[in-house]
């Protein structure tokens, strides 16, 4: 298939791009910079130059495609006009298409809000983080559009072992006397390898029917503590105790979406194992995080 990917340099759409090389499938992707579309090329794309808030600019130069994987984010307060302006444009491209395409649309853990105790499912309703509310309708219209045939997965907190959600980790291990947490220790974050994701997103894009949601969480739920403890001990932080820091004070430094890190959530990946045939195998973070170099 020829697969057009949104963020596909991204920490999720990196290792997408990469997945649908080696499957065989003929993938175009958009960079904004020289330096994206060198990068892409690298990983055995095609590059098209534009940038998501600005669709006007590249819709009509995409060539015709069997399917959209969107993985791209924009973390400024404008995300949620951003993402809509691309979907004005890119949903009315897609509908002349000769064949009805797929379209994987990326939700989130956040969404699903703080579960404590419970795991959530594909089934339990939304309570989205207030920065991302936003998404909830968008990923709706997804779903219910007549010009695609829609699906959507949720990442849980996406790393590799010293990037995605742990890229703070693992900076902070080395600059800092101690390694901030949000919240608590207790914190739990559902999990998933960025390549484990990757390898969902292609199960998702050749198996998946029409109009069907699954969660990408390997682990349910992992304390942030356990992780903020392993990176300092891997690099001999001063303070092996994780310092805590409010949602607020996170917040403020870095913007309201992140106080989804202090989120207590566990999140169920069965439906993708059980429909799709999903297996990962990243299940010990601790012991990625211990062979760093």
């Amino acid at each position: 298939m020829r697969i057009f990917v949104l963020g596909g340099t991204g920490s999720i759409g990196s290792p997408i791009v990469r997945e649908l090389d080696k499957r065989g499938h003929e993938v175009w992707a958009l960079a904004r910079s020289d330096v994206s579309a060198a990068k892409l090329r690298g990983c055995g794309a095609t590059p098209v130059e534009g940038d998501i808030a600005a669709p006007a600019r590249w819709i009509a130069r995409l060539p015709p495609i069997d399917a959209v994987i969107h993985a791209a984010c924009d973390f400024a307060t404008e995300m949620g006009a951003i993402d809509a302006r691309l979907l004005d444009g890119l949903l009315p491209r897609l509908a002349a298409q000769p064949k009805k395409p797929r379209f994987i649309y990326t939700g989130g853990c956040w969404l699903f809000g703080a579960t404590g105790d419970e795991v959530a499912t594909e089934d339990t309703p939304f309570r989205p983080l207030g920065a991302f509310a936003w998404m909830a309708p968008h990923l709706a219209r997804i779903l219910t559009s007549p010009e695609v045939d829609g699906i959507v997965i949720h990442p849980a907190m996406v790393y590799t072992a010293d990037g995605g959600v742990f890229r703070r980790f693992a900076r902070e291990a080395i600059e800092r006397d101690a390694i901030r947490v949000v919240e608590s220790e207790a914190i739990r974050w559902p999990l998933v390898h960025a390549d484990d994701l990757a390898n969902l997103y292609v199960l998702a894009l050749e198996r998946a029917p029409a109009r069907s949601s699954y969660i990408g969480a390997a682990i349910d739920g992992f304390s942030v503590g356990r992780i903020a403890r392993a990176f300092a001990k891997r690099f001999g932080t001063r303070h092996q105790e994780p310092q805590i820091v409010s949602p607020d004070a996170i917040a403020a430094e870095l913007g309201e979406w992140a106080r989804g890190f202090g989120l207590d959530q566990q999140l169920s990946g069965a439906k993708a194992r059980r429909e799709l045939g999903w297996r990962p195998k990243h299940l010990d973070p601790e012991r990625e995080i211990a062979r760093l170099r």
